[in-house]
């Protein structure tokens, strides 16, 4: 395949040659022969988007589940509306939940108020929880044992099931989703690999993955993060990623098994990358590492609050950092509305760990987070919350530092992917050049996606010479 008259970064205006899933040359190249030929008309020629910190399972879960929280659900009313209007019978899955829609934690009996005669479990927000309705609860118990993480209360349980994922879908008899519409959206953003970072990936679920991919439904390629017993799988159709340490600051890990966790997985060659979404997470994190001795790689996933001093502490101990900047466009009203003001510049920095030459790259964290990528490049520029209120403008980043978060190398954030010859051709072309790009930053500027050579998202649906009257200033 030719890509002919793309904008490629150190090269201007030039043609791309593919040939064998690899880029295969750049510069000013005539058609060889019966190769396809796509003219990029001035487009800006990418390296194709990695989203570094997302959980695929749980984001094609969401297609077939109900909205409970903001934006869609904000109050009571529109909760009853959207589960009374579930279609289907038996069980309802709820998603996005947030105690502001009632204005506190439902339980089973308040559940059963909106919906009694079908089983229904509705997701926090956060991922932590689960809220379960009397029909749910009785149909689960008659199967399964009771966790821990299920509440109880009076005597009775209170239908909020706490960091019990594993339990639930055993109770349910549930196998992972399929993942052919949630690839499918990832190439219409233009992303090429993703970083599948959920605490319970194990030996089963790299299987589920290695299977998808077999069967051409994830098209991307996949890193996987998750359990130390990711070691015991021989990567198929996927490469080995950081052992995920997932810290709750209500319930946290024995120090020591902490420490004894990073060292096993440095024992493993692997980083660990530990999920931190609150200052008293972080500090726990950076003295773990510590005690454990840091490897190159180590990383804390989020720093969704830290202070410029444990921010210095991050860099002595070389650490990188996953950053999810969407967080503040979709979550920075709430933030207003309930972080106190002398802590509202903690959260989501950006630009103090540039400055402390912390190593950076960006997830979506999806689905408790947007999926487009461009929606995070968006948020870092702008610092800017759904209704444009300002938070924490002095963490902006450039346009091009906030493309960068996604073109970080996935294993070493301290490397950028770019297009030369014998790299991957894993591309994402723009219907416009990067000049005019960088003021929008939107995923609708996408006009194909390549993996590995192969044309996966396609959008060009106008003629070179109207995209290119479109997209030339002179013309």
């Amino acid at each position: 395949m030719l890509i002919r008259e793309g904008e490629v970064r150190g090269h201007g205006r030039c043609d791309v040659r593919i040939a064998r899933g690899r880029i295969a040359a750049i510069g000013r190249l005539a058609p060889e022969g019966r190769e396809p030929v796509i003219d990029a008309s001035g487009g800006a020629l990418l390296p194709g988007l990695h989203d570094h910190h997302l959980h695929l399972a749980a984001l094609a879960a969401r297609d077939a589940s109900i909205a409970c929280g903001p934006p869609e659900v904000r109050d009571a009313s529109g909760l009853a509306g959207a589960l009374q209007s579930a279609p289907g019978e038996g069980w309802i899955r709820g998603i996005g939940y947030h105690e502001s829609v009632l204005g506190h934690l439902a339980d089973a009996l308040e559940l059963d108020s909106f919906v009694a005669a079908r089983p229904l479990r509705i997701q926090h927000r956060s991922g932590r929880m689960w809220l379960l309705n009397s029909l749910a609860l009785e149909q689960l118990l008659a199967v399964a044992e009771a966790p821990p993480g299920l509440e109880r209360a009076g005597g009775g349980y209170t239908g909020r099931l706490f960091d019990a994922d594993s339990w639930l879908q055993t109770a349910l008899a549930s196998a992972p989703p399929a993942l052919d519409r949630v690839s499918t959206q990832l190439a219409r953003y233009g992303v090429t690999g993703v970083t599948e970072i959920s605490p319970r990936n194990d030996p089963m679920m790299a299987a589920h993955f290695a299977f998808e991919r077999g069967r051409g439904s994830l098209r991307q390629r996949c890193l996987l993060a998750g359990a130390l017993s990711l070691a015991d799988a021989p990567p198929d159709g996927w490469s080995m990623g950081p052992a995920k340490l997932h810290l709750h600051e209500a319930a946290m890990p024995d120090f020591d098994a902490a420490v004894a966790f990073v060292r096993d997985a440095h024992r493993q060659h692997r980083p660990v990358a530990v999920h931190c979404v609150s200052e008293v997470e972080l500090v726990f994190a950076l003295a773990a590492i510590d005690e454990a001795r840091p490897l190159p790689g180590d990383r804390i996933e989020h720093v969704s609050v830290a202070t410029l001093g444990l921010l210095d502490r991050m860099a002595e101990l070389g650490l990188h950092a996953c950053v999810q900047p969407s967080f503040v466009h979709e979550r920075g009203d709430r933030y207003l509305a309930d972080v106190e003001a002398r802590h509202q510049a903690d959260l989501y920095r950006l630009r103090a760990l540039v400055d402390r030459g912390i190593p950076l790259a960006g997830g979506s964290d999806a689905p408790y987070g947007s999926a487009d990528p461009w929606v995070a490049m968006q948020a870092a520029v702008s610092r800017r919350t759904a209704s444009g209120a300002p938070l924490g403008l002095e963490e902006a980043l450039t346009p091009d530092e906030a493309l960068a978060l996604f073109l970080a190398d996935p294993l070493d954030f301290t490397g950028r992917r770019r297009l030369a010859v014998g790299a991957p051709a894993d591309l994402v072309l723009l219907d416009r050049p990067w000049r005019e790009a960088r003021q929008r930053l939107t995923s609708a500027d996408v006009a194909a996606t390549f993996i590995d050579g192969e044309l996966v998202h396609d959008r060009i649906d106008q003629s070179p010479g109207e995209r290119l009257a479109r997209t030339d200033p002179a013309t």
